[in-house]
């Protein structure tokens, strides 16, 4: 999976992006095709604010969350991406005929 990473108001930081990458790599397990993965950390006052969009062949995941903390929002983006690909994974077998 390709990762991009921007940030936004916010100086890079390695331990961020890897951090992230290892979170993201699990997801292509779930993934129905490999896809392209864009994130971007944001900070706002005493928020922080993750943005991922994962896209790829017959699937758009976007999700968005906001904590106190880098790891947390990370962790708390990660799962609502993945409940959405699992979503979208049933969805598609559910539509499937039954041979």
């Amino acid at each position: 999976m390709q990762i991009l990473v921007t940030f936004k108001n916010v100086d890079s930081s390695d331990y961020l992006k890897t951090y992230l990458e290892e979170k993201l790599n699990r997801l292509e397990k779930i993934m129905p095709n490999p896809g392209t993965a864009e994130a971007v950390f944001q900070e706002e006052k005493l928020r922080k604010i993750v943005d991922v969009s994962l896209t790829g062949k017959g699937f758009d995941v976007y999700a968005k969350e906001e904590s106190g903390a880098w790891n947390e929002a990370i962790d708390l983006v990660v799962d609502k991406a993945k409940k959405q690909l699992i979503k979208n994974k049933e969805k598609i077998q559910s539509h499937r005929p039954e041979a």
